[in-house]
Parts: structure tokens; sequence; C-alpha cells
């Protein structure tokens, strides 16, 4: 990608308008497909926490927290140390498979 718009910015003369435009329109075209790539990787990334929230027993909507900085970080220090509902009720369905 970087090649391209070497090869435009060296075959285009740096005074006129047509080169100038040239190169805009490449940085712009750059941008757009990066606008694109960045959002696509931000609903892969929302979609793959609400999967593991909603496996590990927790509000899917819990992947939403993880867009805000700082509380982020507080949410999978909550996933990482504390008790996962899914493991409380597999704890308590054990206690009351031995009882009977």
């Amino acid at each position: 990608m970087i090649s391209q718009l070497l090869f435009v910015s060296l075959l285009a003369d740096a005074n006129s308008d047509a080169a100038t435009n040239a190169v805009a329109g490449t940085f712009a075209a750059f941008g757009v497909v990066g606008l694109l790539v960045g959002i696509a990787l931000l609903i892969l990334s929302l979609w793959i926490n609400w999967t593991i929230a909603a496996k590990a027993g927790y509000s899917g909507a819990l992947s939403l927290l993880m867009l805000i900085p700082l509380v982020n970080i507080i949410i999978i220090l909550m996933f990482a140390f504390s008790e996962w509902p899914i493991q409380r009720e597999l704890r308590e369905a054990r206690a009351r498979g031995t009882q009977t």
C-alpha cells in the first residue's frame, strides 16, 4: 500500500494540482478502507466478548462496557478473579447430586 503512495507521488509533479489531487485521493481511499476495517474489528471484538460473557453466565451486555476506557480493565479483572455464575451453578448441582 505504501509503495503505491510512493509511486503516485514520484510520478506526479509536486507543484501541480493534479498531483496534489492524486495524492489526496489516495490517502482518502486508504482512510476509508482503514475506517471500514476498524469498524469490522470493533464489531468482531464486541461479538467475541459477548459470547465469552454469555458462556460464563453473565449478561452479554457486559461486553458493551469494554468500550469504556478503564471500565474495561475492571470488567476483565472481574471476569478473571470472581466466581462465574456458571461455576456457582455447577458447584450447587454437584452438591445436590451428592445429597440424594
